[in-house]
């Protein structure tokens, strides 16, 4: 009996000297970074890296001591609370901790990565994937980071697909617009989610925003049969001839057996003469100054359904036999929409400038309006002013009425820098424009 006193005696007083060492952590606490360590004084650097040990082995009393001398302002405080927090599953202090961290120093991803891991331990997934991809923003090769937003985020998009699916499926247009647009807020890139979305909105007959979610369809998946077709398909039908080409072109190259297609495309080169095109033309959109060549073949070409009429008249041109765009010169000449010099002369070289374009887009809307297309001002005349053109300048008038038809605009100021070169991508934004207004 005295020995079984003894022995318990024995294991008491063993039991009573033992130091129990703290189990660590179930998450994950990133090492303090670089670009923190480096703004805190020796001191400050000794604290934190010691309450960081302290956080990794679960010793939360001695972390807070050590962040306690930090002080509030630091940017280690307040996440480092939060940790703190989460080891003791005080969620609530954590996530608060987590935001005071974030709403301070929002590039703190320390913060998010703690935010991440507490929002999945709630089952808050989405939120979850929000912070993983705010880390991903910042370091976008993030080892941690990067396979966990990647399998959260392939969860969460496999389960918002089959719930949209299911209620497109219930007949719910509107429910299933929200369905799929949830899955796009998860996966942006998503070739599905952007389809039906496209499909949706031609339905309504929305067709803008319908080619948006199409196009993105396509970017995300090149390959996509379906989405090129009817793409191609609601191009066409807008008269957007030359966007739908490029896409039935596309979808000739995955079904060149085709025949429908290949018709399509046959067809629409036709209608745009891509037969007869210069290799030359190809290359106007990247030019940073256009020439006066270079807008005869855009015109030429972009109107050329406008255009087909006869000549009105034979001009004499004495230099632009050398010219890639000869043909086109000479249809623009001879409707007069763009102007011949007196000396017989249409100087196709020459480098145009913004006060030239106007003149020559009036010119064009002044022969499609003979031609029976309507153009309304938006603006009053009377009421525009500009700045750096006089109204005794010849170009007065014509630049006046562009900026009425507002398919030319003033700049900052009211100026419209007459004298500035023009790039081929804005030359051919114009002439859309006034195309669209021409239909």
């Amino acid at each position: 009996m005295k020995k079984a006193i003894l022995a318990a005696i024995v294991l008491f007083g063993t039991w009573a000297c033992a130091t129990f060492t703290p189990a660590p952590p179930s998450f994950d606490i990133a090492d303090i970074p670089q670009s923190v360590s480096t703004r805190l004084t020796l001191d400050q650097r000794i604290a934190a890296d010691q309450a960081w040990a302290d956080l990794k082995a679960g010793k939360v009393d001695q972390a807070r001591k050590e962040l306690l001398k930090l002080g509030e302002d630091n940017p280690l405080y307040a996440v480092g609370l939060g940790y703190a927090n989460l080891y003791l599953a005080d969620r609530d202090g954590a996530e608060a901790s987590f935001r005071e961290s974030l709403r301070r120093f929002p590039d703190l991803t320390l913060a998010n990565a703690g935010l991440a891991q507490l929002y999945e331990s709630r089952g808050q997934k989405a939120l979850a994937l929000s912070n993983y991809r705010e880390i991903l923003k910042r370091d976008p090769e993030n080892r941690w980071a990067r396979p966990r937003f990647d399998k959260l985020r392939d969860e969460l998009v496999g389960q918002s697909l089959a719930d949209a699916r299911g209620v497109a499926a219930a007949g719910s247009r509107e429910e299933a617009k929200k369905a799929f647009l949830k899955v796009l807020s998860y996966a942006p890139e998503s070739a599905e989610a952007n389809l039906e979305l496209a499909r949706a909105y031609r339905t309504e007959k929305n067709a803008g925003q319908a080619i948006i979610y199409y196009k993105a369809a396509v970017s995300a998946q090149p390959a996509n049969k379906a989405a090129l077709r009817e793409l191609a398909d609601l191009l066409y039908e807008m008269g957007e001839f030359g966007q739908s080409l490029d896409y039935y072109e596309k979808l000739a190259e995955l079904e060149p057996q085709n025949k429908t297609v290949a018709d399509r495309v046959e067809e629409l080169k036709g209608k745009l003469g891509v037969f007869e095109l210069p290799s030359q033309y190809g290359l106007i959109p990247a030019q940073e100054a256009i020439t006066r060549e270079d807008l005869a073949a855009l015109i030429a070409v972009k109107f050329k359904d406008f255009l087909n009429v006869p000549e009105r008249q034979t001009q004499i041109l004495v230099d632009i036999s050398t010219s890639w765009a000869q043909k086109f010169i000479i249809k623009v000449a001879s409707l007069s929409v763009m102007n011949v010099f007196d000396n017989h002369t249409f100087q196709p070289r020459r480098i145009i400038n913004r006060a030239e374009l106007a003149e020559s887009v009036i010119r064009l809307i002044d022969f499609l309006k003979e031609r029976g297309s309507r153009f309304v001002p938006l603006l009053d005349v009377r009421k525009i002013q500009i700045t750096d053109v006089s109204p005794d300048s010849f170009y007065y008038q014509p630049i006046l009425k562009a900026v009425a038809y507002q398919v030319m605009d003033l700049k900052p100021q009211r100026t419209f820098e007459p004298e500035k070169t023009v790039p081929g991508r804005d030359a051919a934004k114009v002439l859309d424009i006034v195309q669209g207004l021409a239909r």
